[in-house]
């Protein structure tokens, strides 16, 4: 799943909090009919049932009734945002701006539903706002605000956002690795390697910036840097066991299969929870003949994780080297039965 889609399930979620809270706190409009204030519990619970093409029926309902109903504004922005039609509720959220503009759910949602628009520059001055009333509680706007200076490339700005969510000085060596690792789940590759390269220099003993540069270099193939990095990494931080088992990783890509089921079994060793180093040890023992082995590895790795298609893709050829052709069938079939479900999810 996407990064946005999971952003995107955890607005929805807060937005129809958002509604709940407007039932209880939103006031009628003076003058409003017990009939019109009955509508707009009925929208709500609709909103809170999900059926918001429904739920938005019923407030323009409202709104064609009695266009000057105090929240209705909010309440329509609230259920574009929650549908996913971002731009509709742009306009109404600002209408409930205009209307009220000490609303501060309101100038919240108008913010991320700009950025869930793809229009992170509108959405910074909002999140700012945000900011100077909710500094250390609203977790949430503080990232997607450092996310939006990402994108419009203001990293200084960024490394203050993300230094304020985790307590840290902007210019200390955590406040650069916090957002090195930001940028690199952004893509911004270059600058996360930057700013790691910087982490690392403001405080040689701090764990993290060696091991996100051995993982960049290593997705980028640059493989006898990601060693020297994941070597770095572990001299720091000796009982890292993702660093010793994305170490093995490198090796095993320039054929130093010894050394890497050496520093395998040393991951699982300090960490005997993870699928990862159960499953390329398979693969690595595998490649050096060791079938037996390799096999007891992939199926320690399947206990722990039977839906894996890659543990599974490997058994298949495990076994098709020990000549178990009908065992090997079965474990591939598997294996492209589970890719299959997981390429046709959301």
């Amino acid at each position: 799943m996407s990064l946005l889609k999971v952003l995107l399930a955890f607005f929805l979620t807060t937005a129809m909090c958002l509604g709940q809270g407007a039932k209880d706190s939103t006031p009628a409009a003076p003058g409003a009919s017990n009939q019109t204030q009955s509508g707009f519990a009925s929208a709500q619970t609709l909103l809170q049932q999900g059926k918001y093409d429904d739920a938005i029926a019923q407030l323009q309902g409202l709104k064609a009734s009695n266009p000057s109903m105090r929240g209705l504004s909010r309440e329509l922005g609230v259920a574009y945002y929650q549908k996913g039609d971002f731009l509709k509720a742009v306009d109404a959220l600002k209408s409930a701006q205009a209307e009220d503009p000490r609303d501060n759910e309101s100038i919240q949602l108008l913010g991320l539903s700009y950025y869930l628009a793809g229009r992170p520059a509108d959405a910074i001055a909002y999140l700012e706002q945000v900011q100077s009333w909710f500094p250390r509680a609203n977790v949430d706007a503080a990232y997607i605000l450092g996310i939006c200076y990402i994108q419009t490339k203001d990293y200084p700005k960024a490394r203050t956002a993300f230094a304020r969510m985790f307590d840290v000085p902007p210019e200390s060596a955590a406040g650069y690795l916090f957002t090195a690792r930001m940028l690199l789940r952004q893509e911004f590759d270059p600058v996360a390697e930057e700013y790691a390269q910087k982490a690392a220099a403001l405080d040689p003993k701090l764990p993290g910036p060696h091991m996100l540069l051995g993982e960049l270099f290593l997705y980028k193939s640059r493989v006898p840097e990601a060693i020297e990095q994941f070597h770095k990494e572990i001299s720091v931080n000796p009982a890292n066991a993702a660093a010793f088992y994305k170490l093995a990783d490198a090796y095993s890509r320039i054929q130093k299969y010894d050394d890497a089921e050496r520093l395998l079994q040393r991951s699982i060793w300090l960490d005997a929870t993870s699928t990862g180093p159960y499953i390329l040890m398979g693969k690595v023992l595998e490649k050096k003949g060791e079938l037996e082995l390799a096999l007891r590895a992939l199926r320690r790795a399947a206990v722990m994780d039977p839906n894996n298609p890659m543990t599974h893709h490997l058994l298949g050829q495990t076994y098709r080297d020990m000549g178990r052709r009908d065992e090997a069938e079965s474990e591939l079939k598997t294996a492209q039965e589970l890719q299959t479900k997981q390429d046709a999810r959301p």
